[in-house]
């Protein structure tokens, strides 16, 4: 497992789908958010995570929250995946894993593929929920229902 709850989230900066350098800086002290890891653009169990957060992105908004994907995919192919399944938030290009590595992002499958994580970090940048499992579909609902117990 990564980084614990009440945690402070590491500093990190990462290009997202259209080339744009995101900073994590930018968002602390603004707003909550999700963060959340996946192993891989298009595969079936990927490629249901994002959908959920897809489909349930305005409930997401509308407690204020900001919603991140983060996976080693390149910025093109996220690019391509965001437009496909026409997904309304950023997806970060973490091509060398680093800051898969600062969030301690355990790797599966003999450390070929990523782990698949999901944080639901205060406006603050604190850890306010951490779960790691490999059942996509359980991922967009811990991250909801931790924010719906902020408000």
């Amino acid at each position: 497992m990564g980084l614990k709850v009440g945690q402070v989230i590491p500093q990190f900066s990462l290009p997202d789908q259209d080339g744009k350098l995101f900073n994590s800086n930018d968002i602390v002290g603004k707003k909550p958010f999700v963060i959340f890891f996946y192993p891989k653009d298009y595969t079936p169990g990927c490629t249901l995570e994002v959908c959920s957060f897809r489909d349930s992105y305005e409930e997401f908004t509308e407690l204020g929250a900001t919603v991140i994907g983060i996976s080693s995919d390149s910025e093109n192919t996220h690019r391509r995946f965001a437009s496909k399944y026409k997904l309304p938030f950023k997806l970060l290009a973490d091509r060398q894993k680093k800051v898969q590595s600062l969030f301690k992002v355990e790797s599966k499958l003999f450390n070929l593929l990523p782990g698949r994580e999901t944080y639901v970090v205060s406006k603050e940048g604190v850890i306010l929920m951490a779960f790691n499992s490999i059942n996509a579909s359980l991922h967009m609902k811990k991250a909801l229902n931790a924010l719906k117990k902020l408000k």
